[in-house]
């Protein structure tokens, strides 16, 4: 046997290494996050065929640089793992974008009213302005909501319709006469239509403490054409990839009828126009015939039907309706009914049996312990743990005890911000003890649960999911109100892991989303601040400057506009978002600017009054900006 040579043998050439094939995207000069514990940080990343095929430094991904490969500068950005908002309503979201006004991110009211005023001027008859969620009064500089006479001031003859929350809606007079509530209309079943002194409607929803009524009026306003929904929902699309989403968890929800609200999507998807991953689930929207739905359902449609841009997920977020408590912390928590279990466990048992995973809504642990007790019955017959994914959403007050049950099923849990827009009722109802652990995300964690972030957006939460990650990291509310101690808060990387890798989970597609690693998905964002070293107060301010799907270019801004896919003109000409846009971040930004001029000035002060040339305190009854 001969030895090692480094000499090759007569007439045999040693084999070349075969050229990797040249990527079709390249994003260089980067700070990279990339969630991969065997290399957390790299400067470029290369996707080709849609899926990442390189991470590393510049130098090292040049082989796979060619002549189509188009090269993106970062400019030293941070760039991190596409973001998966694993509680969406984006479907129904998509439907309705172009039609809805959006406060979200507005700083104060006044500038609230002149978008209403303004919308009114070009809003077509029998059309309604529609303010539906991502906003609460605590975001405002008044720190409060506005009135219906204010409404009725903004848009005298143009119905409006502004929803606050899961607490309440404001009508202006055209809405009420739109809606058809009169003196005669009765109050639904958990809900008031709130009356003047002569037994008239004033303008006042009340969800007490369901919110069907704010939801069932708003449906009365008119819907888009199916050609207008298909250009409202690419937008909408457009609008999470500012922000860096690259995937959602669909929660489906009320209103949301299978197949028929699902048409656009599917259609979307079919003709490769999807801008974001999106898995589906599916609700029963018929008290009563729930399980009539589900079998039927369970007949046609198999779990991770579809492909990588739009699969089937799963049933819920509500499986039948009386075991769904409501989120309205303004009031009390509602008492379901005593024997709602047996048509529960009637659905449970249906979809294991089926091989379905599922999600469902439960906001207090007392619901939780009713349900796990389901559970843990079926658990005897062998259906838990059974290899099917299920989690809990929301789940704000769910205790210790809950947690270890949860983990010994095999579930998982999906939390949202709400606490971001409905943390000061809480706080104002239940007290700061309870608050400081609502949820209980750190103890979650700790038990190796799965767990999972989003935003419940659209109707209550906005969906920028840096508002999310902000709430995660600092516990504060939009407004500023702090609800918990630094024990229960988490490190920014495990809350962008909760956006990343935790949506992932709940899908079943961890091997191939939520890390920049070789053979994953070739979602990420170029971020217009870093997102790891940025103040707190900065975060909710964060955008992508580019969002990058399966290696398509979806987004672009700053330096790189005009390098993403094009988009339908949007339609109806007269939408709010064609004039005002969807997220206003121009007033998160002014407000951060302020802070920091202010500091400026101030430290500028203070260096003045060191070398004597101000007084050391400044006079209370002088400018100023005049005085020094």
């Amino acid at each position: 046997m001969t030895g090692p040579t480094s000499m090759p043998v007569a007439g045999v050439v040693p084999a070349q290494r075969p050229e990797r094939p040249a990527a079709d995207l390249l994003i260089r000069n980067a700070k990279v996050y990339t969630a991969d514990p065997g290399r957390p940080e790299a400067r470029s990343v290369a996707i080709g065929g849609g899926r990442v095929v390189g991470v590393g430094d510049d130098h090292d991904l040049a082989t796979l640089v060619g002549p189509s490969t188009r090269i993106v500068d970062a400019l030293g950005r941070r760039v991190i793992p596409g973001l998966n908002d694993s509680h969406l309503h984006v479907i129904r979201g998509g439907l309705n974008y172009v039609l809805e006004l959006r406060w979200d991110g507005v700083r104060s009211l006044r500038q609230a009213l002149a978008m209403l005023r303004e919308q009114a001027g070009r809003t077509p008859k029998g059309q309604w302005i529609r303010v539906v969620g991502g906003w609460t009064a605590e975001q405002f500089a008044e720190r409060r909501m506005p009135t219906v006479a204010e409404l009725n001031a903004a848009a005298p003859d143009t119905p409006v319709f502004v929803l606050h929350l899961y607490q309440s809606a404001l009508l202006n007079r055209a809405a009420v006469q739109a809606a058809g509530f009169t003196r005669e209309t009765p109050d639904p079943r958990g809900g008031q239509i709130v009356r003047g002194r002569d037994g008239e409607p004033n303008g006042v929803l009340l969800a007490a403490p369901g919110a069907l009524i704010l939801y069932s009026t708003l449906a009365k306003a008119p819907a888009l054409d199916d050609a207008d929904k298909r250009t409202s929902t690419r937008h909408f699309l457009r609008e999470l990839n500012r922000f860096g989403l690259t995937s959602a968890v669909d929660a489906a929800g009320g209103f949301q009828n299978f197949p028929d609200n699902y048409a656009t999507v599917i259609d979307l998807a079919r003709s490769g126009e999807l801008s974001l991953r999106i898995a589906y689930h599916l609700f029963p929207q018929t008290a009563g015939q729930e399980i009539a739905d589900l079998k039927r359902w369970t007949e046609t449609v198999r779990p991770e039907d579809g492909d990588e841009w739009l699969r089937f997920n799963g049933a819920g977020e509500n499986l039948t309706w009386a075991a769904a408590d409501f989120e309205n912390f303004s009031e009390p928590r509602p008492e379901l009914s005593d024997d709602y279990e047996a048509e529960f466990e009637q659905a449970v048992r249906l979809l294991l049996e089926n091989d379905w995973g599922f999600r469902l809504h439960a906001t207090y642990d007392e619901t939780i312990r009713r349900d796990l007790a389901v559970f843990e019955k079926l658990a005897a017959e062998g259906l838990f743990p059974g290899g099917n994914r299920w989690l809990f959403d929301h789940a704000e007050t769910v205790s210790a005890d809950s947690l270890d049950r949860i983990a010994a099923l095999g579930g998982a849990l999906s939390v949202q911000n709400r606490m971001s827009f409905q943390g000061s009722a809480f706080l104002q109802r239940y007290g700061a003890e309870a608050t400081s652990h609502t949820p209980p995300v750190r103890a979650m964690l700790d038990r190796g649960l799965t767990v999972a972030a989003g935003t419940d957006a659209t109707r209550v939460s906005s969906y920028n999911p840096w508002v999310a990650l902000h709430w995660l990291v600092t516990g504060r509310t939009v407004g500023g109100t702090a609800l918990y101690p630094a024990a229960n808060l988490i490190d920014r990387e495990t809350a962008l892991g909760l956006y990343t890798r935790g949506g992932a989970q709940l899908t079943g597609e961890q091997d191939v989303k939520g890390v920049l690693r070789e053979g994953y998905y070739g979602d990420l964002a170029i971020l217009s601040d870093d997102y790891l070293t940025v103040p707190d107060a900065a975060i909710p301010a964060i955008e992508s400057v580019l969002t990058v799907v399966g290696g398509r270019i979806v987004y672009a801004s700053a330096e790189y506009e005009g390098l993403d896919e094009a988009v339908p003109p949007l339609s109806p000409a007269w939408s709010p978002v064609a004039h005002f846009g969807g997220y206003q971040s121009a007033g998160v930004r002014q407000a951060l600017r302020m802070t920091e001029a202010s500091t400026e000035s101030e430290d500028h002060r203070l260096w003045r009054a060191a070398r004597g040339l101000t007084p050391a305190t400044p006079l209370p009854f002088l400018d100023p900006c005049i005085t020094y």
